[in-house]
């Protein structure tokens, strides 16, 4: 039985106030990108503070279910990675609370915002939809008074340049107006002159009525029949009022308006099913009309009965009739008037299917976007969910918490979602992908996804360890780190130091003889290294040996054996042997010519590598079994030394047997 936990408030909180951080960012960042579609329409347009206010409001409601998901992501990620960079995860985990019941309480509050998500593109965003685009239409009428600026010409009305020194946006009124007018050539102009005037659009969006007050009209009349004469008839006119009618088109078209109501993102999941039975009705019998007119064309052409046509057709494909050897019999021209019918003919038909194509092409994509807009309010409220279910697991494996990694990590993870759902929409309109597949395909994509990084998470995996891919990295490409030994606060047993003496001895006795029987300098066979397989036993010996004396050996408090410690490079113990440790990866390297070569010559890199770094543990070495035996004597610099300290070969002893005990 479920019961509200301490722990489940306690999560849901820090989710919470989160959540209305987060939404609040993606929301702001959604409506600006989306505001750049529109900027048009909003620059010099005069609007008033009201309009403004209720465009942004629409347009808020219109993105919010966008925004959920995106907010539950960032939240989520945030929540979790908070929780596991101060290890309240470790607590949750030691106290028996697996992660999947840590997060219960969120997984009920993702399905709610997953209905609250349909509730809004169902009911708030279709009627937001229509409201938005009616005020961007009312927008989109163009307002020249605003538009003309202050103290330069304006072009924007046809065949007319205006000047105004000043005017004001509350009555509407211009002030110092210059108007220069040109009809046909540029000896055809007039140019105006009025202390103010206003400027009015007329009901039907295509006229501009101009009232000037106190001015003068000043205009040349030459026309073209006066064109050959000196003399060029000039017109001066003196006005209190004047008023002008001009072109101008504002946008405004009744078409637009329908586009609005008729638009499947304007409908709820009701109406767009009714709609969408309605449409395939009627596109079904637009076919079926289309086939009908067709048929009967066809006849009227041939001017011959469906009976007759259909044993003409017959005896054509029998080969009883011949078309050729019929037309070759005409007279030339009837031959011409048969030709020139057959074109006439064709063309008629070419365009008539052009103009259905076109036709039949725009009724099935208006359907299909209503089989999109049906199907994407499901699938954007179920990504609230899918979602939750990447953020929260990668916040608990990443465990790094504030507006950093979360914030790229989600920016990633969204751009992945927004390139998979703009494609497939894209691909569904254009009728390029079928509906389903191409609305679904980030669903699809996403939810393995997220059932992945659930699982991972759940497991305690380490699949985004940024140290462990970071070893990865170095390795394939030679890296290696360096050694930082530091003089510890604590030290519970000192070293050994007469032991690790004989210990380095015997490693430096093993390098010599190791290095005359391996010639790291000589090229090796690329049979053995791809196809036979085997490790180089002997330098893995002496590498474990010279890491056990330096974990004894950083015990000690001598600064200058801590700093000789730092010199002895990091081995790599298989590298100068073959490129893998599996057998199967080295054969297929080796098959693949270019590849081989590669991880041949890396291979080789790691030869001589190794014998700098065995030159380096011998100079090494002898630096410190000189350091040890000033500062802790007595203990042996050469094997010669060991005749005289028989107590050396009873410390190997015993720990030897000690090792061979544990």
């Amino acid at each position: 039985m479920f019961r509200i936990k301490k722990l489940d408030i306690f999560i849901a909180k820090q989710f919470g106030l989160l959540f209305i951080g987060t939404f609040f960012i993606c929301q702001f960042v959604l409506m600006m990108q989306f505001l750049w579609r529109y900027v048009d329409e909003l620059i010099g347009k005069g609007l008033s503070l009201e309009v403004m206010a209720q465009f942004f409001w629409y347009m808020g409601l219109m993105l919010m279910p966008q925004a959920f998901p995106l907010a539950i992501l960032l939240s989520s990620l945030i929540t979790f990675g908070n929780m596991g960079e101060s290890s309240e995860l470790t607590a949750i985990k030691a106290a028996g609370i697996s992660l999947m019941q840590a997060f219960r309480s969120l997984i009920i509050i993702s399905v709610l915002m997953a209905g609250i998500s349909f509730y809004f593109q169902n009911v708030v965003g279709p009627q937001a939809n229509q409201d938005f685009y009616r005020l961007l239409l009312g927008m989109k009428q163009k307002s020249p008074e605003v538009e003309i600026p202050e103290g330069q010409f304006y072009s924007g009305i046809p065949s007319t340049n205006i000047y105004v020194q000043k005017k004001d946006m509350n009555t509407g009124m211009l002030y110092g107006i210059m108007i220069y007018r040109m009809t046909g050539s540029y000896e055809d102009q007039a140019i105006i002159l009025a202390d103010s005037g206003m400027m009015q659009s007329t009901a039907e969006k295509k006229h501009l009525l101009l009232t000037l007050y106190n001015g003068v009209w000043n205009e040349n009349m030459r026309s073209q029949d006066l064109a050959g004469t000196a003399d060029v008839p000039y017109r001066r006119e003196t006005f209190v009022t004047k008023q002008i009618v001009m072109d101008f088109d504002g946008g405004f078209s009744m078409a637009d308006i329908e586009d609005i109501a008729g638009d499947a993102r304007a409908k709820g999941l009701a109406k767009i099913l009714h709609d969408k039975d309605s449409l395939q009705e009627f596109n079904d019998s637009v076919g079926r009309a289309y086939y009908n007119e067709s048929a009967r064309f066809y006849f009227k052409r041939s001017e011959v009965s469906k009976p007759d046509s259909i044993k003409i057709e017959k005896l054509l494909a029998e080969g009883n009739i011949k078309l050729d050897s019929m037309f070759s019999k005409l007279s030339d021209a009837k031959k011409q008037s048969a030709v020139r019918m057959a074109m006439s003919n064709a063309q008629s038909c070419a365009t008539d299917l052009e103009m259905k194509g076109t036709y039949t092409k725009s009724m099935h994509r208006y359907f299909r976007t209503h089989q999109i807009q049906a199907i994407y309010k499901f699938t954007l409220a179920f990504t609230c969910i899918i979602f939750f279910f990447i953020g929260a697991p990668l916040g608990a494996i990443i465990r790094k918490g504030g507006l950093g990694v979360p914030v790229i990590i989600s920016v990633l993870v969204f751009i992945v979602y927004y390139i998979l759902d703009s494609t497939g929409m894209k691909m569904s309109r254009d009728d390029q992908w079928t509906v389903w597949y191409g609305m679904t395909i980030s669903t699809i994509v996403l939810t393995p996804i997220a059932a992945f990084f659930t699982i991972k998470a759940n497991n305690d995996s380490v699949v985004f360890n940024i140290d462990m891919y970071k070893q990865v990295f170095m390795r394939i490409l030679g890296l290696r780190s360096h050694r930082h030994i530091y003089r510890k606060e604590v030290i519970i047993e000192d070293p050994i130091y007469a032991l690790d003496s004989f210990y380095l001895l015997q490693i430096t006795e093993e390098i010599k003889q190791y290095s005359e029987e391996h010639k790291l300098l000589h090229l090796p066979n690329p049979i053995h290294v791809f196809f036979h397989p085997g490790d180089d036993q002997k330098i893995e010996e002496i590498v474990d040996k010279l890491e056990d004396i330096i974990d004894d050996l950083a015990n000690t408090k001598d600064a200058q054996i801590l700093n000789y410690l730092n010199h002895y490079p990091v081995v790599a113990t298989h590298a100068h042997t073959r490129p893998f440790r599996q057998k199967w990866l080295n054969i297929i390297t080796g098959l693949i010519l270019p590849l081989g070569i590669f991880f041949y010559l890396r291979m080789c890199r790691f030869r001589l590598r190794l014998r700098k770094d065995l030159n380096n543990i011998l100079e090494t070495n002898h630096d410190v079994i000189e350091r040890v035996a000033v500062y802790a004597a007595p203990a042996p610099r050469t094997f010669e030394d060991l005749e005289n300290m028989p107590f050396v070969f009873e410390l190997v002893r015993e720990n030897e047997a000690k090792k061979h005990k544990d």
